[in-house]
């Protein structure tokens, strides 16, 4: 009995440093386990407190609760603080299942049986296993391994691949994660903003971004967590920061902007190939990418489509005007 009590005062005694990590005082720091889920007021992640100093970190608040906000997504530019949000979460709740003072001004969480994270990118070479199969693989071990008392953690899920297939992906996951019968409390950071459309279908998810500011072109990180979706990325700000150069810069500005307007020139080739791309192009090519100008009749059908009311459209109107613009472009293929 006695070396079990020594043990558990060494354990409780080694919980004192990581509290006074943060404010220097223990009494401050309430951790209630219990039926609730205020995970963190004035929460924080107390080992980059220590290296970075207190008031240079900003804390946030957070709230899982799986009759209102079960889904959190969180959105944002790279180094903004996504990753540092929903990881702080996770240590907060393992350090107070420990038994262990947590950094935060106050914290009410509920009993969580296993938290789940897919955070990070690595391969396995041992196995043969791509980055992305992966995180496949441990996404699909967290998805078969849920219960009511599960907090989630993802980090980026879906990146490792092509664009669509990975939004495809990372939506049937949170749709999967909403939907379950065990309602686990889930913090699922992204940078595909479509993601944040499941906040208008699912009752219990709800969208968050990480604020920034525009200042002289450049952009200011707030740290703070406020409701709502990110506006973009600011992928291209984030690389100037880093150091790429000019030119490079420069010329993603370019891409970008062409990516975004969709823009083609007179051969049917992307803009973003550049003026010289036509040159590259053999007469055949030509011919196959859309060398050939727009016909009269087929003008004539895209400028109404530009210009019909979609929204006063009866869906059989819809139909209708759809089976006409077809007929008239087959016409003019003959």
């Amino acid at each position: 009995r006695q070396t079990a009590l020594i043990t558990l005062l060494a354990q409780i005694g080694s919980f004192v440093p990581a509290s006074k990590a943060r404010i220097g005082v223990v009494d401050r720091i309430f951790t209630r386990i219990g039926s609730a889920d205020d995970i963190g007021r004035g929460a924080s992640t107390f080992m980059v407190e220590k290296i970075l100093g207190r008031h240079a970190f900003v804390p946030n608040d957070c709230r899982l609760d799986p009759r209102e906000i079960q889904v959190a997504l969180v959105t944002g530019p790279n180094m903004a603080g996504k990753s540092t949000y929903i990881r702080q979460v996770a240590l907060i709740v393992l350090l107070a299942h420990a038994g262990s003072f947590v950094p935060a001004d106050e914290a009410e969480i509920g009993v969580v049986d296993r938290i789940f994270t897919r955070i990070g990118a690595s391969d396995d070479i041992s196995r043969g296993e791509s980055t992305f199969m992966v995180e496949m693989r441990e996404t699909s071990r967290i998805l078969s391994g849920l219960t009511e008392r599960t907090l989630v953690v993802l980090d980026e899920v879906g990146r490792g691949t092509s664009t669509f297939d990975g939004l495809s992906i990372a939506w049937a996951v949170a749709e999967y994660l909403h939907g379950s019968a065990h309602l686990p409390k889930v913090l699922f950071a992204t940078h595909f903003h479509e993601l944040t459309d499941i906040a208008r279908t699912s009752p219990r998810a709800r969208n968050f971004h990480v604020s920034v500011r525009e200042w002289q072109g450049e952009i200011v990180f707030l740290r703070r967590i406020d409701e709502g979706s990110a506006s973009k990325s600011y992928g291209i700000q984030v690389a100037r920061l880093a150091g790429l150069p000019d030119p490079v810069i420069a010329r993603a500005r370019d891409i970008l902007n062409n990516l975004e307007s969709a823009e083609y020139n007179e051969y049917g080739l992307p803009s973003i190939a550049g003026p010289d791309a036509a040159g590259s192009v053999d007469a055949s090519q030509m011919e196959l990418f859309g060398g050939r100008r727009v016909g009269t009749d087929e003008g004539a059908v895209l400028e109404e489509i530009r210009k019909a009311d979609v929204e006063r459209l009866s869906p059989m109107d819809a139909l209708l005007h759809l089976a006409a613009w077809k007929e008239r472009l087959s016409k003019g293929k003959r």
